[in-house]
């Protein structure tokens, strides 16, 4: 954003980058672009065995919503057993620059955040 008033209006609930924010910062998207962006192509049931603590039914809602937004593609072979592949778009590899970054900034500061977070636990108690 340009100017203080295009970042303002992302703070009001009906801001259509708010909502896009949403889909892409949610514990589980994060996880699974960060796979997919370190196995470039995944099936379903790999992917799944990469995020052990996510359910089935939580990464098929979640890879839905990556691809409705056009982040991710999922490719289906008609094959027998039908195959399904999911691998980042353009736009998703685009996106990852930015989200590692994050990653970056979390483990970089992740021990002094885990030490306040007990002191200010403890002040609180």
């Amino acid at each position: 954003m340009s100017n203080k008033k295009e970042i303002q209006s992302a703070t009001f609930p009906d801001c259509p980058i708010r909502n896009v924010i949403s889909h892409i910062t949610d514990k589980w998207s994060l996880l699974v672009l960060y796979t997919l962006e370190q196995k470039e192509v995944l099936r379903f049931k790999d992917l799944w065995r990469q995020i052990p603590d996510i359910s089935q039914k939580m990464l098929t809602s979640t890879l839905r919503h990556l691809e409705d937004d056009g982040i991710i593609i999922r490719e289906v072979f008609t094959e027998v057993p039908p195959r399904v592949e999911y691998r980042l778009s353009e736009r998703g590899k685009s996106l990852m620059p930015h989200l590692d970054a994050l990653i970056i900034w979390g483990l970089e500061h992740f021990s002094d955040i885990i030490t306040d977070r007990k002191n200010h636990s403890k002040s609180n108690q």
